[in-house]
């Protein structure tokens, strides 16, 4: 037998190619992990330990605001406040189990707050997030190819029913109130959750699983309290709520200062005026997050401080006694001759330095006819100072004489004859009653009607001639306001608030009406118009811009205590009118004339006093338009009773200016003579009882903690 043929196996053939190539490719692997690692590795080291800077701005409370004595007149009151600062790349789903949890521990309101806060977009949004495969589906592929990812969400939304809205329980709204705040939190950035009405329970419960609350914190919040109530509010005014946030229609220059979207700012009065002064220096943190975007580090880049305060102008005290005043005086008036006064609605008051442009104290009442019944009877309406414009009557002549005497067409001490005035094609024209002879002086001192007329018929360059027609020359009417503009009547005043009217001025009037002109029965100013105009009379031709804030200070350390003066806001002439000083003389000596020589329209108000006052009273028609129940119009006859001035004449500290609009008339009034004289009064006993305490003028401070000690006595 022959040996057999051993069998060839193909195997090791095989397994040698198979080790052959795992070889190429283990070692083109290893090659590829030599090039990442000698050429790349540095780079690629980078990019695993690659982190991102973001600064966040922490807002601080707003500066506070006192009057002229550091009588505080807007606080922080410290609230307890629940915040939300989210990590970045935080995803809706995260807010809602965040928003489940915290709704464990706080409430956002009962039911009818719930049903103000969330509205259908919460819920369905809500809905959304628990349905969100299926709702995703009622949008198809070809739907979606065209539209952004905004509108596929809003399209999804819009895809959700009423009826499956509804299967929400409303115990849920709790929950869909809180995700609605966390929603607005930006990343790093703490957003308040809830900072009204918190209680201790809820704080400290909430402080105490703060470790179950990813991003949840306790702290601190605040709040404006105005220790004076509604006094001065208007003036005051506002800020947004956190909800309100930086107003939409400035969203872009708030954000260029750094402002987030929820800070609270200034919406009116000196809030807004001051937002810059008020809003302080936010705390700058920047935080540096990894690829998962987690918190690896932060710094404090900048310290913040609350903001500056604002030293107002404003007596407080004087203030109040005003307001009194003037709602006294109101409902007194309104209820001697109801029918008669059926229209009478407001009065209005400014005190100012005359020579400082500082404003003491500015009040405006109104009458609330169709008031609820927890409604007050009268209320604070002082905006109207700034906002509201009417006839000022007689209280301009001081300027028309100026302007005659300047322009030569009426000399110092010339005499006319006051009687009614003919004219064609015109009413006639004549003063409350004949006066007989009058000059410059006595005009003011009785108020004179046909001084004034005869005066600016020459001004026009023309002649008074019995039943003849007026004829100016061109550009009379520009003429004649310029005179008064430079005494700030049609102007603005300047004064430091947002806004503020600038009157009335009609279009070039015919001759006759530009007879009206100058006796105030044609163009309208404001309350505070006529008290830059007096102060001008008042300070030898001076017109000083007025102003509410007397000094801006850094915050103090000390409890009680004004900080260091920032900035002094010193008095700013506008500008110095154009008459000579010996014709504001005889002007200031007219209306001394009217306050304390017999025959005066004041005199009878004022004989008594020891301040020696100086003014001009005033009385414009005030027609009110209306129509029976056929649409025919009728009107009834009412006046606005107006007053300004100053005290003492000689060397005045304090001007003022009234004005209330559509007094009955035939009502025999003195409404504007008996507020004027309260208000002046009010000044001066606080002047006097200050004096006793060792201050001798309203500019000077007094001691606010001894004011304080024996008030609790």
């Amino acid at each position: 037998m022959g040996k057999s043929k051993k069998k060839k196996s193909h195997l090791p053939l095989r397994m040698n190619i198979l080790f052959f190539v795992i070889f190429l490719l283990f070692a083109s692997l290893i090659l590829q992990l030599g090039v990442v690692q000698i050429l790349y590795g540095e780079d690629a080291q980078e990019e695993i330990n690659r982190t991102e800077n973001t600064t966040i701005h922490t807002p601080v409370p707003r500066g506070k605001m006192y009057d002229r004595f550091g009588r505080v007149l807007v606080d922080n009151e410290p609230l307890y406040s629940i915040t939300y600062t989210p990590p970045k790349g935080v995803q809706p789903m995260d807010r809602l189990e965040l928003a489940e949890d915290l709704a464990d521990y706080i409430s956002m309101g009962d039911k009818k707050e719930l049903e103000k806060i969330v509205r259908e977009r919460d819920l369905k949004e809500y809905y959304y997030l628990l349905h969100e495969k299926e709702v995703n589906e009622r949008v198809t592929p070809e739907e979606a190819e065209n539209l952004s990812n905004g509108k596929v969400y809003q399209l999804m939304l819009d895809r959700i029913t009423e009826e499956e809205i509804k299967t929400i329980p409303f115990e849920k709204y709790q929950v869909i109130a809180i995700k609605k705040e966390l929603d607005q939190a930006s990343a790093l950035a703490p957003h308040i959750i809830k900072n009204e009405d918190i209680t201790i329970e809820e704080y400290a419960t909430v402080a105490e699983h703060l470790n179950q609350l990813p991003g949840i914190n306790v702290t601190s919040d605040w709040n404006r309290k105005y220790p004076f109530e509604g006094t001065l509010r208007n003036y005051i005014g506002s800020i947004t709520t956190a909800e309100q946030g930086i107003p939409k229609a400035n969203q872009d220059y708030y954000l260029s200062l750094d402002y987030s979207r929820n800070d609270r700012v200034g919406k009116s009065g000196l809030e807004e005026e001051y937002e810059s002064v008020l809003r302080g220096t936010k705390e700058k943190i920047r935080y540096e997050t990894d690829k998962k975007h987690n918190i690896v580090n932060s710094e404090v880049v900048r310290q913040g401080s609350r903001g500056d305060d604002l030293v107002l102008s404003i007596d407080i005290e004087l203030q109040k006694r005003v307001d009194e005043i003037v709602a006294r005086r109101l409902k007194e008036e309104i209820a001697r001759q109801p029918y008669k006064n059926r229209f009478l609605e407001d009065a209005m008051v400014v005190m100012m330095d005359p020579n400082t442009g500082e404003v003491l104290a500015v009040s405006g009442m109104h009458y609330n006819r169709d008031r609820e019944s927890d409604e007050p009877l009268v209320e604070d309406h002082s905006y109207k100072v700034l906002q509201a414009q009417h006839l000022p009557g007689s209280t301009v002549k001081g300027a028309t004489v100026l302007m005659a005497l300047h322009e030569g067409v009426m000399k110092p001490g010339e005499t006319i004859y006051d009687r009614t005035l003919k004219l064609k094609g015109s009413q006639d024209k004549s003063s409350w009653r004949t006066l007989g002879p009058v000059n410059d002086i006595t005009a003011l001192q009785k108020s004179s009607n046909v001084y004034m007329f005869l005066a600016a018929i020459r001004m026009g360059g023309d002649t008074y001639i019995p039943n003849d027609p007026l004829g100016f020359r061109s550009g009379t009417y520009e003429k004649f306001l310029y005179y008064y503009n430079q005494f700030g009547l049609g102007v603005p005043t300047g004064i430091d608030m947002p806004y503020e009217a600038v009157g009335y001025i009609g279009e070039d009037p015919i001759p006759g009406t530009q007879l009206d002109l100058m006796i105030g029965q044609y163009n309208s100013y404001t309350t505070m118009q006529l008290a830059q105009y007096v102060s001008t009379i008042a300070n030898d031709g001076y017109r000083v811009k007025p102003h509410l804030v007397k000094e801006i200070r850094k915050p103090s350390n000390e409890p009680g205590e004004l900080g260091p003066v920032s900035q002094n806001i010193n008095t700013t002439v506008l500008n110095r009118i154009d008459m000579e000083q010996k014709y504001i003389d005889r002007v200031q000596l007219g209306f001394q004339y009217a306050f304390q020589r017999p025959g005066g329209t004041a005199y009878g108000y004022f004989d008594d006093v020891d301040y020696s006052p100086a003014g001009k009273t005033g009385t414009a028609e005030n027609a009110v338009y209306l129509e029976d129940s056929n649409g025919k119009p009728y009107k009834i006859d009412t006046e606005n009773l107006t007053m300004v001035g100053y005290a003492p004449h000689n060397d005045p500290e304090v001007a003022f200016s009234v004005v209330v609009p559509h007094v009955g008339k035939g009502a025999g009034s003195g409404i504007n003579k008996y507020i004027t004289k309260d208000i002046l009064d009010a000044y001066f006993e606080l002047k006097k009882e200050r004096s006793k305490e060792g201050v001798k003028n309203l500019n000077e401070k007094l001691d606010v903690e001894d004011d304080d000690k024996k008030e609790e006595e």
